[in-house]
C-alpha cells in the first residue's frame, strides 16, 4: 500500500498541535508501518510539498501498489490535477485528514479529491491514518481471505473484513404515490 502525506504534514506536532495533534510524522509513519505488519502487508510513505511529485507518485502506484491512503491537506481543496492523478492511478485509494474538515473554516469543507476516493476518514488524529490503511485492506485482501488456506498468507486471517451496513428503507411521506413493499419476514 502506498501512504502520501501532502504539503505541511512534514511540521506534524510543531504546527498547529491544538488541531494537527502533537504526533509527529515520524510517528504517524511508524505507527502505519505497525499495523501493516500486523495486518500482514506492505507500506510505502511518502511525504512531499509539491504537487508535480504527488501526482508522480501516484502514477507509479499503477504498477506498483494495490491501493493508496492519501492525506492531500491544502491540495484537498484546490487541486484538480491530483483529483484527475487519483482517477488516473485505477486504484483504490482513501482520503484521510488528522482533523475533522467540517468543523473548520468553511473553505476547506470542499474536497476535490473525496469524490472519486473509496472514502474518507477525518477527525481522529493519527487514528485516521490507521483506520485508512484497515479500511484499504478490508477492501483489498476480501478475494485473498476467500482463497483456499494452502493459498492464503498465514497473516491475511487476522485482517478484519468490515461489514456492509443494511440498505435504508426510504421514507415514504404521506400521500406518497410509491407502492407498498412486501414486508420481509
Amino acid at each position: 500500500m502506498l501512504v502520501l502525506h501532502g504539503p505541511n504534514l512534514n511540521l506534524l506536532g510543531l504546527r498547529e498541535p491544538e488541531i494537527y495533534g502533537r504526533d509527529t510524522l515520524a510517528d504517524v509513519d511508524a505507527a502505519l508501518e505497525q499495523l501493516a505488519d500486523e495486518l500482514g502487508i506492505e507500506v510505502a510513505c511518502r511525504q512531499s510539498n509539491h504537487e508535480g511529485e504527488l501526482i508522480d507518485w501516484l502514477h507509479e502506484a499503477r504498477e506498483r501498489f494495490d491501493g493508496v491512503v492519501i492525506n492531500p491537506a491544502g491540495f484537498t481543496h484546490t487541486s484538480v490535477a491530483l483529483r484527475d492523478a487519483i482517477v488516473a492511478s485505477e486504484k483504490p485509494c482513501i482520503e484521510v485528514h488528522l482533523s475533522n474538515v467540517h468543523k473548520r473554516e468553511v473553505f476547506r469543507h470542499t474536497s476535490l479529491t473525496a469524490a472519486v476516493c473509496v472514502g474518507t476518514v477525518m477527525g481522529f488524529g493519527l487514528q485516521s491514518y490507521l483506520l485508512g490503511l484497515r479500511a484499504i485492506a478490508s477492501r483489498l485482501l476480501p478475494a485473498t481471505l476467500a482463497a483456499p488456506a494452502t493459498a492464503r498468507p498465514a497473516t491475511a486471517a487476522a485482517i478484519p473484513v468490515l461489514p456492509t451496513p443494511p440498505a435504508r428503507a426510504s421514507r415514504r411521506t404521506r400521500g406518497s404515490r410509491q407502492p407498498k413493499r412486501p414486508r420481509r419476514t
